[in-house]
Parts: structure tokens; C-alpha cells; sequence
């Protein structure tokens, strides 16, 4: 899912205290010749609230199995987030279908300055101070797999050392 990503680092479920946080459920209907079968799709998005996040989507005919289901998929789906103290380390764009997010780095105390399913994948990921902004769809699986791009294209410093092949002192002059 992440391959097209150099830098995501997969993480392993084992070891780490994740914490579930619930997107959305939708009510989906099939029509068949005997009347309408209900059932339900649940996104959700897990994390440890330092820097590893997941997400996750289930369906069911009830919510609690989907949402079961949910957050078993965010478990196999776990990246690690470079983070700076906080915050981010730099301003980033992601997209996904037709959302587009736009997140912002902030100052401390600024608090977590997101809406909706951007705010709780944020929040998932342990990022206390940030701003950012939804245009586009607002449809929630969208917004979340947005912030997941926006989010997987982060580098840190060394990252970008290792990468060009230079010392830490290098990047911060060049």
C-alpha cells in the first residue's frame, strides 16, 4: 500500500500501545431482488500517539464487527512518522482522489488546528501543534488516505543527509 512512498517505514503491531480512533461509519445499501440488504463501512485510524499511525477500513452487517474489522486492517497498514519534538518538520502537501490536504508545522502551543478526519489522524500520530487545511472532498476516506500521503512524504534532516549524501551541518547551510 505504501510502496510508492522511498522513506515509509513499516512498523510492526508488537509491542506497542495503539490506540484506536474511529473516522466514520457509513450505512451502504445493496439492492437485490429480495429488498434492501444493509451493511456497514467503517474507516478508522490507529496510532501511538509517537509517531506510528495506521488506517484501516471494514465492512460488516453491523457496526461493531465492522468497526473490529477496521481497525484489525489499520494494524497491518502501520508507518512511522518523523516528527519534530511536537510538531512536523516541514510544511506538506498530500492528495488523494479528489481531497487535498495542506499541513503546516506550528508553534508550540498552537494546538492541533485540523477538522475532521485530519484531525484524528493528527492526533493518532501524536502531532500536538499544527495547522492545516481540507479543500476539495470532504468525503472522509479520501481525507484520511490525503493526510496519509501528505504525512508519508515527510523527511527528516537525516533522511535527507543520508539521502544527498552529506553531513547534518551540509543540508542546514546548503
Amino acid at each position: 500500500m505504501y510502496r510508492k512512498y522511498k522513506s515509509a517505514e513499516l512498523v510492526k503491531p508488537g509491542g506497542l500501545d495503539l490506540k484506536d480512533r474511529l473516522v466514520g461509519v457509513q450505512r451502504v445499501t445493496k439492492v437485490t431482488k429480495g429488498g434492501r440488504a444493509f451493511g456497514f463501512s467503517a474507516i478508522v485510524v490507529v496510532g501511538d500517539e509517537a509517531g506510528v499511525v495506521g488506517q484501516g477500513l471494514g465492512k460488516s452487517k453491523d457496526v461493531a464487527s465492522a468497526i473490529a474489522k477496521a481497525v484489525e486492517d489499520a494494524k497491518k497498514n502501520l508507518v512511522r512518522i518523523p516528527l519534530k519534538g511536537k510538531s512536523l518538520p516541514h510544511e506538506q502537501k498530500g492528495k488523494y482522489g479528489g481531497a487535498r490536504v495542506n499541513i503546516i508545522p506550528a508553534a508550540q502551543g498552537t494546538g492541533v488546528i485540523a477538522g475532521g478526519a485530519v484531525r484524528t489522524v493528527l492526533e493518532a500520530v501524536g502531532v500536538h501543534d499544527v495547522l492545516s487545511k481540507s479543500q476539495g472532498s470532504s468525503n472522509p476516506h479520501n481525507v484520511v488516505k490525503a493526510t496519509f500521503d501528505a504525512l508519508l512524504q515527510l523527511r527528516d534532516a537525516n533522511t535527507i543527509a543520508r539521502d544527498r549524501g552529506i553531513s547534518l551541518e551540509q543540508v542546514f547551510k546548503a
